[in-house]
Formats: C-alpha cells, structure tokens, sequence
C-alpha cells in the first residue's frame, strides 16, 4: 500500500486502483475521478493520509503529475499497513460504499455534539457496573495479600472466577464499554487482570472451550502478573527505558507468578501455564522459554491477545491509551508474529473492527455508537445515531439504529475517542 497525503490529491486526479480511507473504506473506485466534496470531506474528517496499490493515471487539469500525486510518495510495503492486515485472521475485506452523495460533515466535534459520550454514561447498567466494579475490589484484596506475604485462601479467588464468567455471560456488552470507557481509576493491576480475565473469557466462549477450561484460564488471567509482585519496586515503577540487567529481572515474572500460582496457591498446571507462557510469542521471539506455535498453551495464547489489546485501550502513566479501532488494526497487523492466528481470529470475531462502545464518525458526518458487531462482517456493525447529519443530537437511546450490513450507502469514517469529545464539548 501507498500512502498519499491528503494536500497533494487534487479533483479530477483518478488512480489504477481504488483509494482507500485508513485502508479500509473505499474513498473512490478504480477510474473513477476524486471530487473536491471528497478531498473536502477528508479535510473536515481530520483524515491527512489516503492508500493506493495504484498509480495516478490522470490528473486535474493544470496540476503536475509528481512522484507525491502519482501515488509514489510514501511506500508503506514494508511497515504493516491495515489494508492488508485485514485480510488476515478476520476476513475483514474493504467495502465499497458507493458514490452516493452525503451531505459534508461538519467535523468530527459538532458544537451541539452530546455532551454526554463516556462509554459508562451511554451504556449506563448499574447493576453490571457494581458487579465489575467489585470484581476489581476483590482481586485488589487478593493482590495485596500476595504482595505483602500473607497467606490466600483460594476459595476467594474461585469465587471471582466463577463471577467474572457469569456476569460475562450476563452483561458481555456492559463489560465491554467499561474496558474501553477507562472511566475506572486506581487498583491498576487488578482493574487490569479484570480486564484481561474478560477477554479472556469472551475468547474462549466463541472458540467453543469447555467451560471447566474456561475458568482455569480466567484464574490464570486475574494471575498472569502476580510474578510482579516479586519484583523491585524502582524497575517497576522506571519510566525510562530499562538496563540489560533490569530487562532480565523482569523477564523473570513469569517463572515468578508460576510459582506463587502452582506452588504456593496449588492451583493444577492448567492455570500455571498462563502464568508462566503468558509473553511467549507465536514465532517462537518471547520469554521465559521461547516456545512456538502449540507448544504454547491455549490458555497462555489467549491471555497474551487479551492482554495486549487491554495494555493498549488503557491509559498509562507514560502514555496515553488508545481507542478500540486502533488497538483492533495494531493486533490485526501483526501477521503471526505474536499471537496465534485463530486465536486472533476468534477476538476479531467477537469484537469486531469496531468493538461494542465505539463511537464513530459516518461518512454523511453523523455520530453514532457500535452497539453489536457482526462477525462475518467485522467493519459493518449495527449502531444507534448520537446526532445525525444536520446536527441533531439524540438522547441516550432515542437514536435511530442503523445496519452498516445492509444499508451499503452508509459507512464508518473513523474512530473517535470519546474522553477526547467529552473535553471538547466541556470547553
């Protein structure tokens, strides 16, 4: 894939192939010429970048065909590119909306957007919300005895296991917008074993495990990192990057936690292996063992997709965090380096391009909120419009519901990050 920048396309121009939003969303045909309502629309939309596998095989009158606007300015074929990442485990192949004509949007912030749009506040479940929120309390009592030596009584641990998969069960999508909302701050570790214990889980639901294996491998997520707990405090709390030393110290957590979890909790090796295999990678490139491929555990390969997706939506003291969308292209991306292909596969499925919460911008300039996706269809989800093209905003539940499967004029622009809308529309 080639990326053009957005200043150097030009109307009239018409490339070989067709030109693709953040690779995904057709912007226009093969043959067909760009208009300037569609360089306008990526303007307003924020978007400085399209891609092409093709050449320019026309430009508008009085323009220079250069190496930038003849689609040769910056060949991204050897960095991983979404495009052709989606046509990996989860099938996610670009549509085509059509030349329809839509009304330009007016930005992705109108000044009369909601102004309301955390992902707790729009998909507000009480009930759901105490139940995640105590989870979190309980496995943070857990993580303090460990730390501080005192001995747990395993039952308790079983008892958030057996919670988490029920309220998963129960309140999925909840649960969902609570990961990617990241309203909850504070017990970091626990609200990130929690997490990553539910993701965990979503996983091996939709690969159809037995579910006695499914919780051996939530007690091995809410214990993947208890090996932390054996570590200096100053490597983990270091911003800087690391010495050699201190990378093999904390590469050493692993072998850590599988000692806390298999000999000290006796839990059976089922859920010591997630904690032990939990950073071996799929090529065979990870720690503490450099295992390959099956000869990791299932659980551990599980964990590892789950983590990294949850690592990369949660905001960090030395970063900020990402939206779904992004995080979904970065593991879409990874071209079976890291994670087991079906096990990536099964997330995308699950999750979709756009998970469960996201909010997004249409094409015609609407907001809106995924609130189902389509496994089959991963960049076609259903979603419920916060305001619509003319700028009306819609309460909470009251907007009209759209499905993306069906209604092909319509498509999803780009991914917002509603804590960045939250503080716009605070201004």
């Amino acid at each position: 894939m080639k990326k053009i920048t957005v200043k150097n396309l030009h109307p009239g121009m018409v490339f070989s192939e067709p030109v693709y939003i953040e690779g995904n969303n057709i912007l226009v045909p093969a043959g067909v010429e760009i208009r300037k309502k569609d360089i306008d629309r990526l303007v307003s939309w924020g978007i400085e970048t399209v891609e092409t596998e093709g050449e320019a095989v026309a430009v508008a009158a009085g323009q220079k065909k250069d190496k930038d606007t003849a689609g040769g300015a910056e060949n991204t074929a050897g960095a991983p590119s979404s495009g052709a990442a989606a046509g990996k485990p989860g099938k996610a192949e670009p549509e085509s909306p059509g030349q329809k004509e839509s009304p330009a949007p007016q930005g992705p912030v109108k000044k009369n957007a909601p102004s309301a749009l955390s992902l707790t506040e729009v998909q507000e479940n009480k009930g759901a919300y105490k139940i995640y929120m105590e989870l979190i309390e309980r496995l943070d009592a857990v993580f303090s005895n460990i730390a501080g030596g005192v001995s747990v009584e395993v039952r308790s641990i079983d008892n958030i296991t057996a919670r988490l998969l029920q309220a998963v069960r129960d309140e999925r999508d909840s649960f969902i917008g609570y990961i990617l909302g990241g309203e909850v701050t504070g017990r970091e570790m626990a609200k990130s074993s929690v997490n990553a214990a539910i993701l965990s889980a979503l996983i091996a639901i939709e690969l159809k495990i037995p579910n006695y294996k499914i919780a051996q491998i939530i007690t091995g997520a809410l214990l993947h990192d208890v090996g932390m707990f054996r570590l200096p405090k100053e490597i983990i709390d270091k911003r800087g990057g690391l010495s050699g030393a201190e990378v093999q110290r904390m590469q050493a957590h692993p072998l850590y936690a599988y000692k806390i979890v298999s000999k000290t909790l006796l839990y059976p090796d089922e859920v010591g292996m997630v904690a032990l295999q939990h950073h071996e990678r799929w090529d065979g490139e990870g720690y503490p063992r450099r295992l390959s491929g099956e000869a990791i555990d299932l659980g551990a390969r599980i964990v590892s997709v789950a983590d990294a997706f949850e690592a990369m939506v949660s905001q960090k003291p030395y970063r900020n965090s990402m939206v779904g969308y992004q995080a979904m292209k970065n593991l879409l991306s990874d071209n079976s380096r890291r994670f087991d292909p079906d096990v990536l596969k099964a997330f995308i499925q699950t999750m979709g391009i756009y998970p469960i919460g996201s909010i997004i911008l249409l094409n015609n300039g609407a907001l809106a909120r995924v609130i189902e996706v389509q496994g089959d269809a991963p960049l076609r989800p259903k979603i419920r419009i916060l305001a619509d093209e003319f700028g009306t905003v819609y309460k909470q539940d009251e907007g009209e519901i759209i499905d993306l499967l069906t209604e092909k004029s319509l498509f999803i622009a780009k991914a917002l990050d509603p804590r960045e809308l939250a503080k716009k529309n605070a201004k």
